[in-house]
């Protein structure tokens, strides 16, 4: 019985003292998703040019190397560097700087 109302008190305390949540994503972070999104758009766009449905032209297509070698390295970077740093990044205050 005791713990329920240790409990509902320090709730009404927080609650009291305005306690409040931050959302922890800032603008910026929203302009790095942005910009990983279309670093992902370009790829798969690039990623495109080599489907054909010409049969004749199959091997033509697939020897660009925008398709085999660009592309997929744009994909890889964006997945796996550009939107891991949209999420962890984060702004500087200028209190926890030491200097």
């Amino acid at each position: 019985m005791s713990k329920k109302k240790a409990v509902s008190s320090t709730r009404k305390q927080q609650r009291s003292t305005g306690v409040q949540w931050n959302f922890p994503l800032t603008k910026n972070n929203f302009l790095y998703f942005g910009g990983a999104l279309a670093v992902i758009v370009i790829g798969y766009l690039l990623m495109a040019t080599g489907i054909t449905s010409d049969p004749q032209k199959y091997l033509e297509t697939w020897a660009n190397s925008m398709a085999i070698v660009v592309a997929p390295t744009l994909l890889v970077i964006a997945y796996c560097v550009l939107i891991p740093l949209a999420i962890m990044k984060r702004e500087k205050s200028p209190s926890s700087n030491p200097l």
